[in-house]
Formats: C-alpha cells, structure tokens, sequence
C-alpha cells in the first residue's frame, strides 16, 4: 500500500464490526528464530507479513537458514544449530530482531556484525552484551554507545551461570533463552532487578515448549536451561493482540461494537489485557477461546483511573489517547521502557496530546492524560509521528471521534502495512 505524506482521518459513526487480525509480530519472529534451530522443515501460517519480519527473514537466510515465505505462511529449513560462519545484517529498526539474532549468532563461528538504522543506534543493547560475556562470548558496540552496530566475534557458546538486568526489556532475556538449548553446556540465567514486560517472556517459554524445549525457572528470576533440540513442527501464528488492541479501542472511542475473531482466552499475548483495561473503563466485554468483543459503555462514559501498564507497554499510546475522552484523568504507570522504543514514547505522546488542547504530566516512567474540556478540533490537527508505527495507529483511533490528520502514515508498515485499508473498512 503505497500512503500519502499526510492522511486525514474523518470521524465515522459508530463502529459495529468483526475482523481478523494480521499474526503476532512477538510470536511471528520468534517462532522464525526457534524454527532455524530445529532440525528440519516447519511450517508457520498465519504469520504477520510486514517490515519486522521481512527484516527477519531476510538474516535468517543470510545465516544459511533457507526460507520459503508465501504469503502468510512461512516455511523454515532449520539447520539443527548451524549458521553461516559471518554475516553483516541490516535489521532496520526492529528491535526483536536485533536483540533475538544477536543472541543467535553466537551458536556460530565467525564474525557478525548486527546494525540497523539512525533511531536503532540509539536503542539500547549493552545489558544482552554483558550477559553473554560469562558465557564465553566476545560481543560489543562497535562505537562504544551501548548501542548497534554489534560486533560478535563467535566460537559457539559456552554453559555457565550469567546475570542480566531485566529493568530495559525482556527482550534481552528471550534472545538468551531461545539461543541457549544450543549451548554446549547448561545455561543459568539470574536476573536483576524487576523484569520488564513478564508476558513476553511467558509467551518465549511457551513457545520453546511447543517445539520441544521446557525450561526450568525460579519465577522469572532464574532460568536453568539444558542442552536440548527443537522439534520441527507445524504452528499456527495467533493473532496480534498489539493490533487488536487498536481496534477494541475504536469501538470505545465511538461507541461502537468490534469483535476480533482470532485473539481469545488461549493467548499467551499479555497485551490482550487491554481488553480487561477497558471493562474497567466501563465497555462490555466478551472474551470465548478464540474471540474477543469489546462494546463501548451503555451510558457512553468512558471511567478514567490508574493504571499499570508494565506487563503490555505497547497498549499504553492506545489507552493514552483514550484518555482524552474519560470522565476523570488515565494515569498510565511502570512504563520507563517506553522511552528506548522506535522513539521516546512518553515524550512523543505528551508532545502531540498538548497539540490537541490536553493537560499531560509527563514522569520518567508515567503519563497523565486529562480529560479535553471541549472534545472538538479542527481535521487540520497535524499529529507527527516520529517514524513510529505504535503512534500512528493510536492517533489514527482518536481520528474516528475527533479528526485530525496523520504524518507519515507509512511508517505502520513496520508491523502492520495495511492497517489503514483495514481501518477504512470497518
């Protein structure tokens, strides 16, 4: 889909609609990292097709992992471990990428360097450099920032015990975890401090476990990993629950009803939560195994209030801007991460939302949303979004209410490259 520099968003009548959502970008590129370690053919469906993938795909093959992708399902030949003994990968700027081939490329034999563009080499990854220095692994920023480009100078991984920070991202410990089965001895992971975003790293030992790999773990502050293989298999990529998330918010934000057919009670995702988070703000909601159905309040008051947000930070740009319309203050709370994402999301929102006539506070790792007085605005509204996907789809619901007009709407191809269309189509 090719977007205009600038696309208007007009407010729409009440949504009442059902839809499917593209996969799971966390579960797609995992699934793609766990299925090049197999030994043999899997065969993925139902996975997102968009930028971060792409990206993935595109290493992996560069690694000697041969991969088929057709449309949405994605054939993997795992190679049982091995890799190409160097390589020299563009990751853009996905972030689960970088931080999962990293780890990766360790199980090899050779020099790798890992870089993406501009606003990645801002992005952290010292603390996964760190923790793979323990187990044998020469590994650093190449400009000494912390940041990409990474060098790995590679001969394999050894066993041991390591200790990673887990207050950045749990990012850092799903690449380790997903790379060390192939280790050659067992692996202990100690973590620091208050792990980020738990789910996700729910969903990577569950994940591992459909392939074949348990994992035994002290809470989520120490993991014993033993020298195993992946089984490959068939798997079915669930929808994403990032992306329905925007989607049960437009049926807040008009008051209106919308029902994702692929994302139920069987998830592993921990952003479907925002479901819960808008029962609470005062919706109807109607979760099965397989769906889940928002309804905006019969009484069309959205409930303002405090919420954490550090289990599902990715939903806090969509509760954010439903702020705006509550009938008392959101505060959004636990979301320092925010601030090492495609950009600094705190500021970015907090920026943007004064455009609209909003009081924000913005704290190192909060937000507050007041409520608009008057919750009307010209279309002519220009809301900049900073190469960031997660803003554009956020402001984009806030269009259907109030109107405004969208900068760079492309930049939703990262994980989402038709979310437009799908909009307009509702």
């Amino acid at each position: 889909m090719v977007y205009p520099a600038q696309l208007l968003i007009t407010p729409k009548p009440p949504l009442d609609a059902e839809l499917a959502v593209p996969g799971s970008k966390s579960l797609t590129n995992r699934a793609l990292l766990v299925a090049a370690l197999a030994d043999g053919v899997s065969q993925l469906s139902n996975c997102l097709v968009a930028e971060d993938s792409v990206v993935m795909i595109a290493a992996l093959r560069q690694l000697g992992i041969p991969v088929v992708a057709s449309g949405t399902t994605i054939s993997v030949d795992g190679q049982g471990g091995r890799l190409a003994a160097s390589a020299e990968l563009d990751l853009k700027l996905s972030g689960t990428a970088i931080r999962f081939l990293t780890a990766l490329v360790t199980l090899g034999s050779g020099r790798y360097r890992l870089d993406g563009n501009a606003r990645m080499r801002q992005r952290p990854i010292q603390d996964l450099l760190d923790a793979l220095a323990p187990l044998g692994v020469r590994a650093w920023s190449e400009l000494d920032t912390g940041c990409p480009p990474v060098i790995v100078e590679a001969s394999r991984l050894r066993g041991g015990l390591t200790q990673l920070k887990g207050d950045s991202s749990s990012q850092y410990l799903s690449a380790l975890l997903m790379a060390a089965p192939y280790a050659e001895g067992p692996i202990t992971i100690a973590v620091t401090g208050q792990l980020q975003s738990k789910p996700f790293v729910a969903m990577t030992l569950a994940l591992m476990a459909e392939f074949g790999v348990p994992v035994k773990r002290e809470g989520y502050e120490r993991f014993l990993v033993t020298p195993q293989r992946y089984r490959p298999r068939h798997y079915a990529i669930e929808g994403d629950a990032m992306a329905a998330g925007y989607f049960w918010a437009a049926a807040a934000i008009t008051g209106g009803r919308v029902k994702v057919t692929n994302l139920g009670s069987r998830s592993h995702q921990g952003d479907r939560r925002l479901a819960e988070v808008l029962r609470l703000m005062g919706c109807r909601v109607q979760v099965t195994e397989t769906s889940t159905e928002v309804i905006a309040p019969a009484d069309g008051v959205l409930r303002g209030g405090v919420f954490d947000l550090n289990d599902m930070p990715d939903q806090a740009q969509t509760l954010a801007v439903l702020g705006l319309l509550a009938d008392r203050p959101v505060r959004i709370n636990n979301v320092w991460n925010l601030r090492i994402k495609e950009t600094d999301r705190l500021m970015a929102m907090a920026t943007e939302l004064v455009k609209l006539g909003a009081k924000v506070e913005e704290g190192r790792d909060y937000l507050v949303v007041h409520p608009l007085a008057s919750p009307t605005f010209p279309e002519t509204v220009m809301i900049d979004t900073y190469g960031d996907h997660r803003m554009a789809m956020a402001f984009a619901i806030l269009g259907l209410r109030l109107g405004l007009t969208i900068a760079d709407p492309a930049c939703v191809a990262k994980t989402f490259p038709e979310f437009f269309e799908v909009l307009a189509a509702l």
